[in-house]
């Protein structure tokens, strides 16, 4: 307890105090859609696809084991739109609002009806996003989906997962009409699929004890006074009874989410923020989403240990095909974010694992628009050669990943390094705080 309140101290304190613009800031300068976090659409088709290293000599991919969040979508609560629009709408009858307040509000009627009825759902994007990943995973390894590839597809019970899962196996399926498709949206396979059930309810009061901290951050950094003035031209009108700095978040969170609508092709409320209060309330969403999801020290270095019967499950299908010589195929599943985060913590991804008692350091090295956008997977795609050795390449939102583990061949590694490894942090004990 006694780190976090001494980490709390120097966040609050220090955030943002780096003089030269880190990568992050000149990142999100670039391109403003990155600053949605966990509401950035996937990153390709409008960047280039990484290059993939070809497989050593002799080794040919037979089997994908596969978790990938839904595609771009709907926020999940009406109110997300809803209420901004009646806070403009409370101020524009007391003459308060400025043509940019009028045009504003305006623009945020014309979000907030579109979404109606759609809170939550995929959206036109996420669909084309998954086509798009199936596509590219057909192209790529074309020996896991020929002839009679079995294919196994599961979601989690939510239309956005399933209308993922479908998107995808309708290209696999256009891709060989022979391959057998198999797919599935059960509670039967939320334990291991989805959020919300098995161990990471577990995590629920650790998450709550360590909220005050981004809270803190957020309340002790993000001015609102520059923003407001531009739409409010009397500041009397919201003094004592308008949460200014949270009316900023709404809509900066309605602002990023428009990238997943064709649509709002044609609207931009980051018009509304500079390019420092982008950054600033991107920073607090940073921290917020690495103390809740992530390997942080402040929740205890407990969270990617939600995805333990994930990972089993994945390694126990590893495992059946590698053992059936004529087998070839995938193991599809389709779910959320909160999976896909505390997953490559547990595989050790990259950087995704990084473990940081400084927050106000944080965005140097972990930036959460790199892990989660939507649609973001993580691909392990088996090899074999004649002597049934097992190579395992990691794609992680297509690009090829590192693992904690020695190879002569990267991105290439063996099996039998792998999964003892796994198998024994999967031992590891975790007690939940009640």
């Amino acid at each position: 307890m006694r780190r976090v309140f001494i980490s709390l101290i120097m966040c609050v304190a220090a955030i943002g105090a780096m003089a030269q613009p880190q990568l992050a800031q000149q990142q999100l300068a670039a391109n403003h859609n990155r600053s949605a976090s966990n509401h950035y659409a996937y990153p390709y088709p409008a960047e280039q696809p990484p290059q993939l290293t070809p497989a050593p000599a002799g080794y040919e991919p037979f089997f994908i084991n596969h978790y990938g969040r839904h595609g771009s979508r709907w926020l999940t609560k009406q109110s997300s739109y809803d209420k901004p629009v009646e806070a403009l709408e409370i101020l524009q009858k007391e003459g308060a609002l400025t043509k940019q307040g009028e045009v504003l509000l305006n623009d945020l009627r014309k979000v907030a009806m579109e979404a109606q009825g759609r809170v939550g759902e995929l959206s036109d994007v996420g669909a084309e996003q998954h086509k798009a990943i199936a596509q590219r995973m057909c192209e790529n390894f074309p020996q896991v989906f020929s002839g009679d590839a079995r294919i196994d597809a599961r979601s989690t019970i939510w239309i956005r997962c399933i209308l993922s899962m479908g998107n995808e196996t309708a290209e696999i399926s256009a891709f060989n009409p022979r391959a057998r498709i198999f797919t599935d949206a059960s509670y039967h396979d939320m334990y291991y699929t989805g959020w919300g059930y098995g161990e990471d309810t577990l995590a629920n009061p650790q998450r709550k004890a360590i909220r005050h901290i981004s809270d803190s951050i957020f309340n002790a950094h993000i001015n609102a006074s520059r923003f407001m003035g531009q739409i409010v031209n009397d500041t009397t009108a919201i003094a004592g009874r308008f949460k200014s700095a949270k009316f900023m978040e709404a809509v900066f969170d309605i602002a990023g989410s428009l990238q997943n609508h064709h649509v709002f092709d044609d609207m931009n409320l980051f018009s509304y923020f500079t390019d420092e209060e982008i950054y600033e309330l991107w920073k607090t969403k940073n921290i917020y989403w690495y103390l809740q999801w992530a390997n942080s020290p402040q929740g205890g270095n407990r969270m990617p240990f939600i995805e333990r019967a994930l990972l089993t499950n994945m390694i126990e299908t590893a495992d059946a095909a590698i053992a059936d010589r004529d087998h070839h195929g995938a193991a599809l599943r389709f779910g959320h974010e909160t999976c896909v985060l505390p997953l490559a913590c547990m595989l050790e991804i990259d950087n995704v694992n990084y473990s940081c008692d400084d927050l106000n350091t944080l965005h140097e090295t972990w930036r959460n628009y790199e892990i989660f956008p939507m649609a973001c997977n993580i691909q392990m795609v088996f090899y074999r050669n004649a002597s049934n050795d097992i190579l395992v390449k990691v794609l992680f939102n297509e690009h090829e990943a590192k693992l904690p583990f020695h190879t002569d061949s990267f991105p290439y590694y063996r099996w039998n390094d792998i999964k003892p490894y796994y198998q024994q942090k999967l031992k590891t004990p975790i007690t939940w705080p009640k």
